[in-house]
């Protein structure tokens, strides 16, 4: 499998001159097929909970054409990048029928993308299926976009469990009255009576400073429909059969605890871009936290959370197919080799800066961001070259998102690295995409006043009605 439409980026990351940015290869692809005359429309629809469904329309070349191939490549990218975009359990395919069909075996069991069709099914709990039709029975789209947050009134909980602490705060009208951070261990821990028990105890202590209870929100790392855990890495080390009896139902159990108030769980990347949206007072905010993974959510349009699932670790970005591989997923090319302490890791050796092995991911990018303090000029290239991949990830990002804000955070953007990273995106957009430089507002918040809006955003979640 390879990509018929090679295009070199204008400004081509200095430590990594083989990065072929998806954005550009798409475009390149598309104004290839329109100007061969021999097309064919294609539109991809992926189903979700509740019947949730969104809609994908392009085009592809025509049954017959000489480069019918090329769309082999085109389509399946697209595809694995919707999927961890949007979710969904079901895949409907409407075009020509090759590649319905080159969709449907490489997502069958023992296919190139089994690991994302298991993944899916776990999240939807239901079997993975694609299915092909004709193009003009390819279900409109019909999205469950729902007002999330900006709740302030009464005394609440906003609770934000990350993977090495845990934080609350006591928010009483918008105002957090008492926070606290505590270390916790939860990704090395399987007994899920520990996870109960932390949570519950914050919950307690924040409830110990206000009069009343009247909502909680939590802003978590991972997958939760309806307020049950689908998916988190916060939980990986718990047995699947206690994760099923104890975890899935963790928040739903930890309210009935708390009296039964109201309670909404939202995931932490959403949380982040509606802390971002509360705080520019604005919309269309697309946040994406580098840190051990890349981690996203966005507000759309009319200030809602979407349900979109925003995994967009998972999404390709580089279409070179050499690129390092995701050990997760077993796919190249993903954001969360280019948007991650694994980013910094990966570049380091191009940039002729040992690592010691022995060092966890952690210890590698503090070592990584300390000669970048002493003026090493190794080190401002990666920050330069994780830039570029952002600036071209954004224009691919624009495809599927409506943006007008995109928020990065994250402990990769901590000090003059983010400033960096920040300046050759905008670099990038202006060069190759100046309609999106136009069109886009990149931030980097600071990371204090961003731990106090999380917490009230997450407060902020949950109705009271």
């Amino acid at each position: 499998m390879s990509f018929n439409f090679d295009v070199k980026p204008s400004i081509v990351p200095i430590l990594d001159k083989a990065f072929r940015p998806a954005s550009l290869q798409n475009r390149a692809f598309i104004q290839a097929v329109e100007k061969s005359g021999n097309l064919a429309p294609l539109a991809i629809a992926l189903e979700r909970g509740d019947g949730l469904v969104t809609t994908y329309k392009t085009v592809v070349f025509a049954e017959g054409s000489e480069n019918f191939d090329a769309n082999l490549f085109y389509t399946e990218r697209l595809v694995k990048t919707l999927l961890w975009v949007v979710g969904g359990w079901k895949v409907i395919v409407g075009g020509p029928k090759g590649i319905g069909e080159y969709i449907k075996n490489i997502y069958a069991p023992g296919g190139l993308r089994e690991f994302d069709a298991k993944f899916m099914s776990r999240v939807y709990e239901k079997s993975f299926t694609v299915e092909i039709v004709e193009y003009d029975q390819v279900p409109e789209s019909k999205e469950g976009a729902k007002p999330v947050g900006r709740h302030l009134k009464g005394c609440r909980i906003g609770f934000d469990a990350g993977g090495s602490d845990r934080k609350v705060s006591a928010v009483i009208d918008g105002e957090a009255v008492y926070s606290e951070e505590v270390i916790w261990h939860p990704k090395v821990t399987g007994d899920p009576d520990y996870h109960y028990n932390e949570i519950l105890t914050a919950m307690k202590t924040a409830a110990s400073h206000m009069p009343r209870v009247d909502a909680i929100g939590v802003s978590s790392a991972g997958i939760y429909i309806n307020n049950r855990v689908m998916v988190a890495s916060l939980f990986i080390k718990v047995p699947e059969d206690l994760f099923d009896k104890k975890i899935k139902d963790i928040f739903l159990n930890i309210q009935k605890d708390m009296g039964g108030v109201p309670l909404e769980v939202a995931n932490d990347g959403d949380v982040t871009a509606l802390a971002g949206a509360m705080d520019l007072n604005d919309s269309k905010v697309l946040g994406i936290a580098m840190g051990t993974s890349e981690a996203a959510g966005y507000v759309d349009a009319n200030g809602n959370i979407t349900g979109w699932l925003n995994e967009l670790a998972f999404a390709p970005v580089d279409f070179n197919i050499k690129a390092m591989v995701d050990e997760w997923s077993g796919d190249f090319g993903c954001g969360v080799k280019y948007f991650s302490q694994d980013a910094v890791i990966k570049l380091a050796p191009a940039a002729g800066i040992e690592l010691d092995e022995k060092l966890t991911p952690a210890e590698k990018l503090k070592i990584v961001q300390n000669l970048h303090t002493q003026g090493d000029q190794r080190a401002e290239k990666i920050f330069e070259t994780i830039g570029i991949y952002l600036g071209y990830a954004l224009g691919h990002y624009a495809d599927f998102y409506d943006i007008k804000h995109i928020l990065i955070l994250g402990r990769v953007t901590s000090g003059e690295g983010g400033n960096i990273i920040l300046s050759k995106a905008r670099e990038v957009l202006e060069a190759d995409f100046p309609e999106l430089a136009k069109q886009i507002n990149l931030h980097l918040p600071d990371e204090s006043n961003r731990r106090v809006g999380q917490s009230i955003a997450a407060a902020s979640l949950p109705e009271i009605k």
